[in-house]
C-alpha cells in the first residue's frame, strides 16, 4: 500500500502558528505534524509515501518521500490536491489529511480491513470533542449507516446529534478497484462541474470540494463506502485554539486521555 498525504492547505484559521509555514509543519511534541505521520506510516510498513504540496512548498522537506505540487491551491481543495498525485493512484492507497495525528493501531487497523472504500469513523469521539470545543453541538457532521452497515450520508453540518454519533476521521482507504472507482467518478463530476461556480453537494463547488463531497458523490453513485471503527487515539489541528489546548494537555500531562504517543 501507498500512503497520499493531502497538504497543500493555508490553515488560515491557526493565524500567526502558519502566516509563513504550512500547519503540517507545526512543531507538536519535538516533531512537525507531517513527521509525525510519515513516522508512523513507515512503523506500520507503508514506505511508499507521497505528500502533495501547496502553500509555501519550499518549508516541506522530509526524505524518502515523493512530492508533487499543487499549485491552484489557493482556489482549490482537498480533491484537486489529491488528483495532482493521479499517476500514484493505480493500486491500493491510503488517503491521508496533513493537519491529524494518529496513533499506529489506527493504520494497523485501516491496513487489516478488507475493504474497497472504507472511512475511517471514530464511535468514541464524544468526551474528546467536548474536552477539544468549547461549543461542541455546534461543530458536528452527519455519518450515518444504513441496516447493513454500509455509510449512507456523510458531511452534513445541519444534522441532529443521532446521525452524528460516529466522527469522520481524516483517513480514507481505497482498494485497487475502489481506485478505479474514485477515478470514475472523479472525470465524471469534473466533466460537468469543474468550470462551474456553483455548489456541488455540500461544497461551495467542484473545484472547492471536500472530501466527504467526494466520498457522498460514490455512494449515490452505487458504490460500496464502508466504516472502519476506531475509538479515539487521533488529533485535528485545525484551530488555534486546537495548538494552544493540545499544547497545554501536553504541559499537564493529560494528553493521553485522548492520544498516546507511546501507543507503539
Amino acid at each position: 500500500m501507498k500512503a497520499i498525504i493531502l497538504a497543500a492547505g493555508m490553515g488560515t484559521r491557526l493565524g500567526r502558528y502558519t502566516e509563513n509555514l504550512p500547519k503540517c509543519m507545526l512543531n507538536f511534541n519535538g516533531k512537525a505534524l507531517i513527521e509525525w505521520q510519515v513516522e508512523t506510516l513507515r512503523k506500520c510498513g507503508i514506505n511508499d509515501i507521497i505528500i502533495v504540496k501547496g502553500f509555501e512548498p519550499d518549508k516541506i522537506q522530509i526524505r524518502g518521500v515523493k512530492y508533487y505540487v499543487n499549485e491552484d491551491y489557493a482556489n482549490t481543495n482537498m480533491i484537486e490536491t489529491l488528483f495532482c498525485a493521479e499517476e500514484e493512484l493505480d493500486s491500493e492507497v491510503l488517503v491521508c489529511y496533513a493537519d491529524i495525528l494518529y496513533e499506529k493501531r489506527i493504520v494497523e487497523k485501516i491496513l487489516n480491513s478488507d475493504v474497497n472504500i472504507g472511512v475511517t469513523v471514530d464511535e468514541d469521539y464524544w468526551d474528546y470533542w467536548k474536552a477539544r470545543l468549547d461549543n461542541p453541538k455546534e461543530d458536528t457532521e452527519s455519518l450515518v449507516l444504513d441496516e447493513k452497515g454500509e455509510i449512507v450520508d456523510l458531511g452534513n453540518p445541519d444534522c441532529n446529534h443521532d446521525e452524528a454519533k460516529l466522527r469522520y476521521v481524516g483517513l480514507i482507504k481505497f482498494s485497487r478497484e475502489g481506485v478505479k472507482a474514485l477515478k470514475k467518478v472523479y472525470h465524471e463530476n469534473k466533466n460537468k462541474y469543474f468550470n462551474k461556480d456553483k455548489k456541488w453537494f455540500r461544497s461551495k463547488s467542484f473545484k472547492k470540494a471536500y472530501m466527504t463531497c467526494m466520498l457522498q458523490a460514490l455512494i449515490d453513485a452505487g458504490y460500496k463506502v464502508e466504516p472502519i471503527t476506531i475509538k479515539h487515539g487521533w488529533l485535528e489541528f485545525d484551530t488555534v485554539d486546537d495548538y494552544e489546548r493540545y499544547n497545554g494537555w501536553l504541559d499537564k500531562c493529560c494528553l493521553e486521555k485522548f492520544f498516546n504517543f507511546q501507543s507503539d
